[in-house]
């Protein structure tokens, strides 16, 4: 069993605001929104004067907009058809090289658990005072059960459900599946690539063999066809595909309306099983991160804007109160990354949150596990010039 460890950082119940310097003037980053500040603003320790921040919370920089939607993120198949290698949700690596990963436990998502955590939804959302829903069809992959995503958006919306989401691979998107989803609620689904076609196809491979680009470009594209759904699109980066990643915007905007898709860059975390990402978070990289932003902007995409540090409102709050993970069979998780994991069970729907004093060791929140060569102040540094540098070209191109 999987001894539960103290997790060495955490998201925190309340937004962090974040001041970063920029090419001519810093910028304050708060749960309300974005400003300049200058030299003048700022005390000899880097904080803002008194004065600067009693004008910024007057323009409402620093309100926080209250929760308004409970976030219900269900496990619907802890099974998956792709052997990622870095997959958090593998348990170690195939040496034998087959692209078959161990992983968690079979689980897949029943009628009667379905009937149980929309019981324990609509609990919590009394207790918290809110009366929509928004529900995340997450997984292994969700569509490999297929009637239990369908039937829990269907009976989810006698309890408030006003938009469903989901993370997919992709690859088993097809349109009439879709467009009974999109009826059901869905908006928008997660897709994620690994690199151009060729080094995608080395990474995201199903586990019964061969690559998975043009199958999700082609689904993609057949959904795009009859359904509005939008499109997120995460790009993990790592040493194996980072000067591959321009070949990969350019065949995305080939084939895809980048008008209807948002899209993420992101360091591909190591999770301690084995898979290593070598890239380190340096001011090269950081400018890199930059002109990926820029290209995609420009060719259409929606990008999102840099922002102060914001709990999750699913992990953050030690008491689940506002939102919770699911997994397949019932059992509640702190954080999609531990869900299905023996030894990090929080509790289960049928009977609640178990006691904080059992949960703490327990509760993490988003990339809590993950482990870095660089220390906390390479990743800051890092973040904060990738930001600095686009909201820096935002404001001149009178984006901002």
């Amino acid at each position: 069993m999987q001894t539960a460890q103290v997790p060495v950082r955490r998201l925190p119940e309340v937004p962090r605001e974040r001041i970063i310097r920029g090419r001519r003037h810093w910028w304050f980053l708060g749960p309300g929104g974005v400003a300049k500040v200058y030299s003048r603003h700022l005390t000899t320790e880097g904080t803002l004067t008194p004065a600067a921040e009693a004008h910024l919370r007057q323009a409402g920089l620093y309100t926080v907009r209250p929760a308004t939607t409970y976030i219900l993120t269900v496990l619907t198949s802890t099974d998956c058809n792709l052997g990622c290698g870095y997959c958090f949700q593998n348990t170690g690596q195939d040496l034998s090289g087959k692209n078959r990963p161990p992983r968690i436990a079979h689980a897949r998502l029943t009628s009667p658990v379905i009937t149980e955590l929309l019981e324990f939804a609509v609990g919590r959302m009394a207790a918290a005072g809110l009366d929509k829903l928004h529900v995340l069809l997450f997984g292994g992959e969700p569509l490999l059960n297929p009637k239990g995503c369908t039937e829990l958006l269907s009976r989810a919306a006698g309890y408030g459900l006003v938009s469903a989401s989901m993370i997919s691979n992709g690859t088993l998107l097809s349109p009439e599946l879709a467009q009974r989803l999109a009826g059901l609620g869905l908006r928008s689904v997660q897709i994620t690539f690994d690199g151009d076609r060729d080094l995608h196809d080395l990474t995201r491979v199903r586990r019964s063999g061969g690559g998975t680009f043009d199958a999700i470009i082609e689904n993609m594209v057949a959904v795009s066809q009859v359904t509005s759904i939008g499109w997120g699109l995460r790009v993990n980066v790592s040493h194996r595909n980072y000067d591959r990643i321009d070949d990969l915007l350019d065949q995305l905007c080939a084939r895809l309306d980048p008008a209807r898709c948002a899209i993420h860059f992101a360091w591909v975390g190591d999770v301690g099983i084995g898979y290593a990402n070598e890239l380190r978070h340096t001011a090269r990289l950081a400018g890199d991160f930059l002109r990926w932003r820029q290209r995609a902007l420009t060719a259409g995409f929606k990008v999102g804007r840099p922002r102060a540090i914001m709990p999750c409102q699913t992990c953050s709050f030690s008491d689940g109160r506002l939102g919770a993970v699911v997994n397949a069979d019932g059992t509640l998780a702190s954080c999609w990354e531990t869900a299905g994991k023996p030894g990090w069970e929080v509790g289960t729907v049928g009977h609640g949150y178990l006691p904080a004093g059992q949960t703490r060791d327990r509760w993490i929140s988003c990339e809590d596990n993950f482990l870095y060569a660089d220390d906390d102040g390479a990743l800051a540094a890092f973040h904060d010039a990738a930001d600095a540098g686009f909201l820096d070209y935002l404001d001149e191109m009178g984006r901002l």
